[in-house]
């Protein structure tokens, strides 16, 4: 038989042998929680370096998705006065050119989690609850929803999803996603005020249309992407008449409560992928890309309908009715068309040829250029 010595010594080892390979098993914890460390600041710190609000939407989607190596990434945006979409558009990026990005107008119905999304939701991936913001994500087992919050407010998610059932768990620690979260979130509140501050020098300030120099910008885009896609571009501009007797009679401030109640009857009748500026004084454009004459004019009508249907409220409490002209030409640039500065110079002139023609014949009335 072993003496009480003997085993007290066997006894030590094993607890030597067992405290050795917990220290092991903590050392290899801590390289690896490193590891993450690490990799969660490198995601972090690309999502900082963005540029401006395209290339954080493009890091958002499609960076971590190649960072965590996921199968589908999404990221879903409650925009529900359009005010992202639009600076995106302003940018000549719509909402559209970004896979997997969601824009919506309320969070409502799209997924249960959204109900108290207050730190990162992990769990199974269910189609009835989670294909609505995940639209693309076939083959999901797991899934991870990481909040985005402005001002305590939740505005929407990023869902990282995997086919692997066992990545993201209820189990899983969620601490390095939701600091993920409050990075992204703040990236894209500082990325929209950026965009803003920069679209106000594009904004038109009595009416918050865009401006002419917005146009002259826009304008060479549009006939680019009519150029590639072989579409058309169609330009209407809008004069109002007479307008100079609304200044004598009741003042500039009167003229001004007209342009600012035209501009929203006239914004009131376009859609959202059309370009609308202040051309200058009572001008206005309005591009319409991938559009039809045919189509054009009906809009035309439209537009002045809109406007001359009912008077407008002055300052005064008088009331005055307006009527506009309305000229509208078509493009359709050519593989060979190198300056687009000159054919976008052209349109405009062609549809202020047809908009004096509209004067012309009478105003209050729509005309084609060529075409009376």
């Amino acid at each position: 038989m072993r003496s009480n010595d003997e085993l007290s010594k066997e006894e030590l080892r094993a607890e030597l042998a067992a405290a050795q390979r917990r220290l092991v098993e903590l050392t290899e914890q801590v390289a690896r929680n490193d590891d993450k460390l690490r990799r969660s600041q490198k995601r972090e710190l690309r999502l900082l370096q963005a540029e401006d609000l395209d290339a954080l939407l493009k890091a958002l989607v499609g960076g971590l998705r190649a960072s965590y190596g996921l199968e589908y990434v999404s990221v879903v945006i409650c925009d529900p006065d359009y005010d992202i979409r639009h600076l995106l558009m302003a940018n000549g990026t719509p909402v559209e050119s970004f896979p997997n990005l969601l824009m919506v107008e309320s969070l409502t119905g799209l997924a249960p989690q959204y109900i108290a999304l207050y730190k990162p939701w992990l769990g199974a991936f269910a189609a009835c609850d989670h294909s609505m913001i995940c639209p693309g994500a076939s083959g999901a087992k797991s899934i991870a929803m990481i909040p985005l919050t402005h001002r305590g407010k939740l505005i929407g998610s990023i869902n990282l999803c995997s086919d692997d059932p066992d990545r993201f768990t209820r189990q899983h620690a969620s601490d390095f996603l939701a600091h993920l979260g409050i990075i992204a979130s703040f990236c894209i509140e500082n990325s929209v005020n950026r965009a803003r501050l920069l679209r106000s020098g594009f904004t038109d300030v009595l009416t918050g249309w865009h401006n002419r120099r917005y146009l002259s910008v826009r304008l060479v885009e549009e006939l680019a992407r009519a150029r590639r896609d072989q579409t058309g571009l169609v330009c209407l501009m809008l004069d109002v008449d007479r307008f100079k007797r609304i200044n004598d009679t009741w003042g500039h401030a009167a003229g001004d409560a007209v342009l600012r109640e035209l501009a929203h009857r006239i914004e009131s009748q376009v859609r959202a992928s059309d370009v609308a500026a202040r051309f200058g004084g009572e001008e206005f454009i309005v591009l319409l890309p991938n559009t039809e004459v045919s189509s054009a004019r009906l809009l035309a009508e439209r537009i002045r309908q809109a406007i001359s249907e009912s008077p407008i409220t002055l300052p005064c409490k008088d009331t005055v009715t307006v009527t506009v002209s309305i000229g509208i030409s078509e493009v359709r640039p050519k593989s060979g068309d190198a300056d687009l500065k000159t054919v976008g110079d052209s349109l405009i002139a062609r549809a202020d040829v047809a908009l004096y023609a509209a004067k012309s014949a009478g105003r209050d009335r729509v005309v084609v250029e060529g075409m009376q």
